[in-house]
């Protein structure tokens, strides 16, 4: 499969991941930053590159668009790609405005091509082994989630459009301890959350908060939690990780840690496991520390491509992407009414039904 990247910021990830792989062909990427694609050029020795989308768009060898420019941009662009028959990656979150779910949602039956979204920490080492044990009934029937992003990101703040009234860790960190909530309780029905602005990040600039607690409960009475804190310090890695999903079972319990490989599990026969991949730390992790993630975006972006070739659905797909925004504008209304808030009442505003949003 031929692609194309577009946005060589978090494109990065996905450069060093195509470049590796041997299911996938890197075509073309595409910046509007002239100096961004330069510096691309040098790092991989790769010289085919545009600052115009539209040279990826009529580029009719290219199978795959892969999108990672900012959230505002990402309806447009998805949208630009399917009308030009490209299959599609937009890195999360999926969109930012749901009055354009519809409109993509319509394209995609039209086009027949698929939408995936990427949501990397499901395709990270320890993540996988926990849903392989849960799909395996290691833990028995699931009771409940626990998951949270715990960071001190006090660094971000050096970035000028982080302090805009308009970024929100609500969907640049939490998203993703949602998608895990999502993964395995897909049909939440309500949210309860509360916010602060902690005087770290007021001190910085943030405008909203930087310190969250949701509730979830699903539609099956089953109740799941989240948090979220992220200008201040952590704990040592060897006692916590920054980001972290908890399965409590009928039958056993499992966690998997991101970002330090680590899984462990108390199984239906009582024993007990830790289990870590430090063989694995040059394919997860390729850059300077652990600030990118092209391993898990290598471990998708196969697991696409093969979706395509084999004729399977591939998630988080579209109307999964589109559901967990939804849940996402929830919990952020519950931020500001200090209220519980509905998902079907965000979709329903939005003229979308459960059932187009069904797998």
């Amino acid at each position: 499969m031929k692609i194309g990247i577009l946005g060589l910021g978090e494109g990065r990830s996905t450069m060093s991941a195509v470049l590796k792989s041997e299911k996938l062909e890197l075509k073309m990427v595409c910046d509007r930053n002239i100096e961004l694609c330069k510096q691309r050029v040098e790092e991989f020795n790769f010289h085919s590159y545009t600052t115009n989308y539209e040279d990826l768009l009529n580029d009719t060898e290219i199978d795959i668009i892969a999108i990672y420019t900012p959230d505002h941009l990402h309806a447009e662009h998805v949208k630009q790609a399917l009308l030009h028959g490209k299959h599609v990656v937009c890195t999360k979150p999926f969109i930012d405005d749901l009055s354009k779910a519809a409109e993509l949602l319509e394209l995609v039956e039209q086009s027949g091509k698929k939408v995936f979204v990427g949501q990397s920490s499901r395709f990270f080492e320890p993540m996988k082994k926990q849903r392989k044990d849960y799909e395996a009934g290691l833990i028995g029937d699931l009771i409940t989630v626990e998951a949270y992003y715990h960071a001190d990101h006090r660094w971000f703040l050096e970035k000028s459009w982080s302090l805009q009234q308009a970024f929100k860790w609500l969907y640049g960190g939490l998203s993703h301890p949602v998608d895990f909530i999502r993964w395995y309780l897909p049909e939440i029905e309500e949210v309860m959350g509360y916010g602060m602005l902690s005087s770290n990040g007021a001190k910085g600039g943030l405008k909203n908060p930087d310190t969250m607690h949701f509730i979830f409960k699903a539609k099956d009475g089953r109740i799941a939690r989240v948090s979220g804190c992220y200008t201040g310090p952590v704990q040592p890695v060897t006692r916590d990780s920054e980001m972290s999903c908890i399965l409590r079972g009928t039958e056993g319990c499992s966690q998997g840690d991101y970002m330090d490989l680590r899984y462990a599990i108390t199984d239906n026969t009582g024993e007990e496991r830790i289990l870590t991949w430090e063989h694995k730390l040059k394919h997860y992790f390729r850059f300077e520390g652990k600030s990118h993630h092209a391993g898990e975006y290598q471990n998708y972006l196969e697991y696409f491509a093969d979706s395509i070739t084999q004729g399977y659905t591939a998630y988080p797909d579209i109307k999964e992407g589109i559901g967990t925004i939804a849940l996402l504008q929830a919990m952020d209304r519950s931020l500001q009414s200090g209220k519980p808030v509905k998902v079907d009442d965000i979709l329903t505003e939005f003229n979308l039904t459960v059932n187009e949003l069904s797998a």
